[in-house]
């Protein structure tokens, strides 16, 4: 219809996984992608590198991590030390394989940073090179220098494919287009016609390079379906034509290195099995063993007793074929098996059939063993091939598990088909943004989800492309910092974001989530690893909502990035808010760092920096509750709640009437005190950060802010109405009562542990508010730092409570003022 192309455009998967309340199946479960992406470097191969203050010697550098046509390395020597990790572009960084300083003369010598590590450069060199792995040659020399090996399939390559109806023989093909890995193959000799195109992708275990059936023995001839079409003549021109132009259209051998290895199987002719058609997945038959070629592949046929019938469903396998089960499976999986076309009556009985074909059934030996270990679940979202018209691409639901299978619902194809069986190994199945990643339609279902009018209008600039060349032209010493990027065939590169357990959460992240989250996302596109990270974030806050509204975009502010809608579920309602995230690597280290600064939470909470035993921050000592409510980020004009639901996350946000003297250090450390000094050191003081007159300046600045917290609130007091009796708060003349009744400590309020401060709280009559002490781990420094705004954000307090909670805490300040702060 006319409208169908303004939806397909505008079809979001983001839109469209909440409007229909489903989740995107895991990234990790789709093996076949994650070696696509895999540039033929790994984590542990060993090179010889420039030396950066010294461009005249060399020295052997581990890889860490990969990113494209980036390499992240750490010279030998500095063992686990991280700091001096280092980005190299593969393509322009005088990078060589173990071994070619050596041959060609060159200096190996110690870099200056670790020169006092290595006394002995020779015996050290020895150690560290003893069964080292190189990288490869080939991937820093020559043409393929620098390039995905996926991006050497290019079109006009040839390939050889083998006969899905004769595995015995195979044919030249050429690669017409290459989707990310999936490649539409043209038969060699039909160039003229499409008629006879397939899709597979390049790690099918039936493609191959070329010159692999006659090393193994195969026969090399078009298949019956195509042979008719051309005389032999002309067959065998096409294959001197293919020998003599080799050389410039193969691709390289070790492509397929990651291909799964065919097994041997044990199938006899005659056995009997439930198979699914793969040129019609969708539904289970009895099938015979037709015909046995050698140990490795076999051939299967799906029953059909009619007598009449003119063409057999037959096909080749291998022993880790997809949809062959063993005799009985779908009956102890509670599913259908569709008797075969002839068959007498509608209830099919196995052993009945059997002995009236006087056949066996395959012992379940034959088949390889099936997992439920795989990350699907039912309703989960994906892409998927539709395997009637494999030019389609469709959104997937899955309807149905069973071991090692989904059943797969396709949305938006152009003619509805049932619901297909697919394993989930599947090289036909994609994750969520497949498609996009790789400039390939996605047929979106018949309503499309559209976002016809956004909550949040923001002008995008315009996404400009650069060419390696142009990033590479502007890279000094052929090096990068960890951080740093560049952009990989039009698609910026951003590092691997580690999220750091260990460190300070803040007030708005719930630690337990925090403790859940994977240990890193990426590496790949910087907007979408960002926007994932922030998703995972949002998602572990105590009020998600909230820490939307932190990261949202101020529309007043200079925009630098990259607008992305990001959402938030709370208390049954939905919050929408755009939030800028940075589009290149460069960037993304110092967006993670004020991103944290923005939640409160430690800076290295998480980052392109992987923690790993102590926190440059020291946020093991940090207070745990909001203790910055007043510095650090009060100055900009505050934003709105996100759209999308109501929120009574506002109240009681008003700025302070002054603007406060900016703290140097966003942290306040618990003090390592000795017994001399306890009783004079201030709640919240910074320790090591400063002299004595930073000291003097913070306890002046926290007893005028607690004083200023004082008088505000008794102004409160006489302005505020309520509603309901549940809300109101004491009486002011009943407060002032209580006040005079003067709290004796037993202990300082600044040593009290979390259990201390909810012993406290339950001798009160706010004991039912323990709890929430105890879950956000507010001890004494904390508690002595809480005032009404920040009880009523983030414990999410009607007014009366916190008020009632305040008056308490207003006693705990008084006393250590009065008893301990001299």
């Amino acid at each position: 219809d006319a409208g169908s192309s303004v939806e397909e455009m505008e079809f979001n998967w983001d839109e469209y996984l909440e409007d229909t309340g489903a989740t995107a199946a895991p990234h990790g479960s789709f093996k076949h992608v994650d070696t696509s992406l895999q540039n033929g470097f790994a984590p542990g191969m060993k090179l010889e590198v420039a030396v950066k203050s010294d461009q005249n010697t060399y020295w052997v550098a581990t890889i860490i991590t990969t990113c494209g046509q980036l390499l992240l390395l750490r010279y030998d020597g500095y063992g686990e030390d991280r700091k001096a990790d280092f980005w190299c572009d593969i393509m322009t960084a005088d990078l060589h394989p173990i071994g070619w300083c050596e041959q060609n003369k060159k200096i190996l010598k110690v870099p200056e940073g670790i020169k006092d590590k290595i006394p002995d450069q020779e015996e050290f060199l020895q150690r560290v090179l003893k069964g080292a792995c190189s990288a490869p040659a080939n991937l820093l020399e020559g043409l393929h220098r620098g390039k995905n090996p996926l991006d050497l399939i290019a079109p006009g390559s040839r390939l050889e494919l083998q006969n899905i109806r004769d595995s015995l023989e195979a044919w030249i093909v050429n690669v017409v287009e290459n989707i990310g890995g999936r490649l539409k193959l043209r038969y060699e000799g039909l160039e003229d016609s499409d008629k006879f195109d397939q899709w597979i992708f390049y790690l099918d275990p039936f493609l191959h390079q070329v010159g692999w059936a006659t090393h193994h023995g195969y026969s090399l001839q078009p298949p019956l379906a195509i042979r008719s079409l051309k005389s032999e003549a002309y067959w065998q021109e096409i294959l001197k034509k293919v020998k003599e132009e080799e050389e410039e259209s193969s691709v390289p051998t070790d492509l397929f290195k990651d291909k799964p290895v065919i097994g041997v199987h044990s199938f006899s002719e005659g056995m009997k099995l439930e198979a699914v058609d793969p040129m019609a997945p969708f539904i289970i038959s009895p099938a015979t063993v037709l015909k046995v070629y050698n140990e490795k592949y076999f051939m299967i046929e799906i029953d059909d007793l009619r007598p009449e019938r003119a063409t057999s469903q037959s096909y080749i396998c291998h022993v880790n074929s997809a949809g062959i089960f063993p005799v009985q499976w779908s009956l102890k999986n509670g599913l259908h098996l569709s008797p075969p076309p002839g068959y007498p009556g509608q209830d099919f009985d196995w052993a009945d059939y059997l002995k009236q074909c006087g056949a066996e059934a395959a012992p379940q030996s034959c088949f390889p063993l099936l997992t439920s270990d795989h990350g699907f679940k039912e309703n989960m979202k994906l892409e998927a091939v539709n395997p009637v018209d494999p030019e389609e691409v469709c959104i997937a639901t899955v309807t149905k598990l069973r071991d090692s299978y989904l059943w797969l619902q396709l949305e938006g194809s152009k003619k509805p088909v049932p619901d297909c069986i697919v394993s989930v190994e599947s090289m036909n199945i994609f994750p969520v943004g497949w498609c996009e990643t790789n400039g390939y339609q996605l047929r979106p279902p018949r309503k499309a989800i559209v976002n016809k009018q956004k909550k949040i209008a923001v002008v995008q600039p315009e996404k400009q492309i650069l060419s390696s060349r142009t990033v590479h032209d502007g890279l000094k010493n052929q090096e990068l910092n960890s951080s740093d990027s560049v952009v990989i065939n039009g698609k910026y590169c951003c590092p691997k974001i580690y999220f750091n357990h260990r460190c300070f959460s803040g007030p708005y992240l719930n630690k337990g989530r925090i403790a859940e989250l994977p240990q890193s996302v990426g590496p790949g596109n910087c907007v979408l690893v960002l926007k994932e990270v922030l998703t995972l974030l949002i998602n572990a806050a105590y009020k998600p909502s909230r820490v939307l509204r932190e990261l949202q975009l101020d529309e007043e502010a200079a925009w630098h990035g990259h607008g992305e809608t990001l959402k938030a579920k709370y208390k049954g309602k939905s919050y929408r808010a755009t939030v800028e995230v940075v589009r290149t690597a460069d960037r993304v280290a110092d967006f993670c760092r004020k991103t944290c600064i923005k939640l409160e939470c430690c800076p290295n909470l998480f980052g392109p920096q992987m923690v790993l035993d102590k926190c440059s921050e020291n946020c093991s000592v940090l207070t745990k509750t909001k203790y910055t409510h007043y510095y650090g980020k009060r100055k900009n004009k505050r934003i709105g709640r996100p759209p999308g639901g109501h929120s009574n996350l506002e109240v009681a946000m008003k700025k302070p009437n002054k603007r406060r003297k900016r703290r140097k250090h966003f942290f306040v450390h618990k003090k390592k005190r000795s017994s001399a000094s306890v009783d004079n050191t201030p709640a919240g003081s910074p320790q090591g950060s400063g002299g004595e007159e930073e000291d003097d300046q913070d306890e002046s600045e926290l007893s005028h802010s607690l004083a200023q917290d004082r008088d505000k609130r008794k102004r409160k007091l006489r302005t505020f109405s309520f509603s309901d009796d549940e809300n109101k708060p004491p009486s002011p003349k009943d407060i002032k009562m209580e006040v005079a009744e003067k709290l004796q400590l037993d202990s300082n309020p600044l040593e009290w542990s979390v259990a201390d401060v909810v012993r406290f709280l339950k001798s009160t009559d706010c004991a039912p508010l323990a709890r929430i002490f105890l879950d956000q781990e507010i001890d004494g420094q904390a508690l002595l730092l809480l005032t009404l705004p920040t009880v009523q954000e983030c414990m999410d307090l009607k007014l009366g409570p916190a008020i009632k909670l305040c008056h308490h805490i207003e006693r705990v300040k008084l006393a250590f003022y009065q008893q301990f702060a001299n």
